[in-house]
């Protein structure tokens, strides 16, 4: 099975907790602190790989949450860092936020590394907040902890040359004949379900062949299976638009052509700028005089370069090989996809929500909250304290007082719940 279109749910690890420790031994009765700091959370990584030609492996496994970072322990003992996910992608493979649509990365070539996602830091120990007038500081602050994001994998295969053109047109077959490729070849619409892909080698240069799945009229909204696959066209650097001069299948040869420039039109205005050949195929259908009549038609009505080519008498053959390589020398390749600046891993640290439940206590929420209060411990004065001087000197205390904040009034964080007094 072929597939080049997931979504998947990526998370990077969070951040282990600081760990509230005192030196405690036979040589030492009351020792200072020696909480040690929580390790790193795990990276999400996606690396590009050319031994792979599918997104198949994610049909059912979607989701991948790097490992967490251990806590921190006594004696200053830093928890391990999370290990990092590394997921591996097909080369071609573009990586878009499922949200915003808009493309976070795309790996290109053998090897790309993309870091969509940094594990959260671990939080301090207690040993980092002694001072000379904490000596003995009773809390220790959580690891940053990070969330799940949905993101869309989509294939663009990465070819030099790509082989259009109706049902039947003969794509497959002269794949087959001119490449290392195996594809399904038969006698009906739709043979191809998949772009296929095969490297041909000609007077020792070589080049990648992609055969797109037909194309029929109304591919671009939707019609057939050639448009679920035209986006694997964009990458290619020159087309081979395969045509059926015999008739075979009882349509006009150029209206064939005109329609199927007519849906990569409709579907980029991209795609129609790539170069183009126009190869006859099936020439071996007809005799010398009809085959002479049609031409002098296309010269008269399109008048583009073609080449003639028979795939079950190997005729053409190897003058559409060299002519492909000579059009692909004055072609330079394509490059990736240019990215907008687009922060898509980024944290929240500013944002504050103030709302109220149904029995009236004020509810703080948002980035900026959710930051500060990872080293609160309400059970020490000196942390309480300090968690109740931040409320004031970041003017929280008077954004709930616009809202109608007096004493007694219940405020909760979290799981903290105080009352509030003058």
């Amino acid at each position: 099975m072929f597939l080049d279109r997931v979504k998947i749910l990526i998370k990077a690890g969070n951040g282990g907790n600081g760990s509230t420790s005192f030196l405690r031994n036979a040589m030492t009765a009351k020792g200072g602190p020696d909480g040690g700091e929580g390790g790193k959370g795990g990276d999400v990584i996606f690396i590009a790989s050319k031994n792979l030609n599918s997104l198949i492996d994610f049909r059912y496994h979607k989701k991948f949450f790097a490992e967490n970072g251990e806590n921190g322990s006594k004696r200053l003992r830093t928890g391990a860092n999370g290990k990092d996910v590394e997921i591996k992608v097909p080369c071609g493979t573009v990586i878009y936020d499922a949200q915003t649509n808009k493309v976070i990365a795309d790996l290109f070539k053998d090897g790309d590394r993309f870091i969509a996602l940094k594990g959260g830091n671990g939080g301090h120990g207690n040993a980092y907040y002694k001072s000379s007038i904490k000596q003995a500081p009773h809390y220790s602050q959580t690891g940053e902890q990070t969330t799940q994001k949905e993101v869309l994998l989509e294939l663009k295969t990465i070819a030099d040359v790509g082989l259009v053109g109706f049902p039947n047109a003969g794509k497959s077959t002269l794949l087959s004949i001119i490449s290392n490729a195996n594809p399904k070849i038969a006698n009906y619409p739709f043979t191809t379900l998949y772009p296929n892909l095969g490297v041909c080698y000609q007077k020792g240069q070589s080049f990648v062949v992609a055969d797109i799945p037909g194309l029929i009229e109304g591919a671009s909204e939707g019609q057939g299976l050639g448009h679920y696959f035209l986006r694997h066209v964009e990458r290619v650097r020159l087309i081979l638009h395969l045509v059926d001069i015999s008739q075979s299948d009882g349509r006009d040869f150029i209206e064939d052509y005109k329609t199927i420039n007519g849906e990569l039109e409709k579907f980029s205005q991209e795609l129609i700028k790539i170069p183009q050949l126009v190869v006859f195929t099936k020439i071996d259908l007809l005799d010398k005089g009809l085959k002479k009549q049609r031409i002098d038609r296309f010269k008269k009505e399109i008048n583009l370069p073609f080449i003639e080519i028979s795939a079950l008498l190997n005729v053409g053959i190897e003058n559409l090989k060299d002519k492909t390589i000579e059009y692909l020398s004055k072609i330079p390749p394509k490059p990736p996809i240019e990215i907008e600046e687009f922060d898509f891993d980024s944290r929240d640290i500013e944002t504050i929500t103030i709302t109220r439940d149904d029995e009236g206590a004020f509810i703080l929420s948002g980035g900026k909250i959710d930051n500060f209060i990872r080293g609160v411990v309400l059970s020490d004065t000196r942390s309480f304290a300090y968690f109740q001087k931040r409320l004031q000197d970041m003017g929280i205390i008077d954004m709930l007082k616009e809202r109608g904040l007096k004493t007694g009034s219940i405020v909760k964080i979290k799981d903290i719940i105080f009352e509030y007094s003058e």
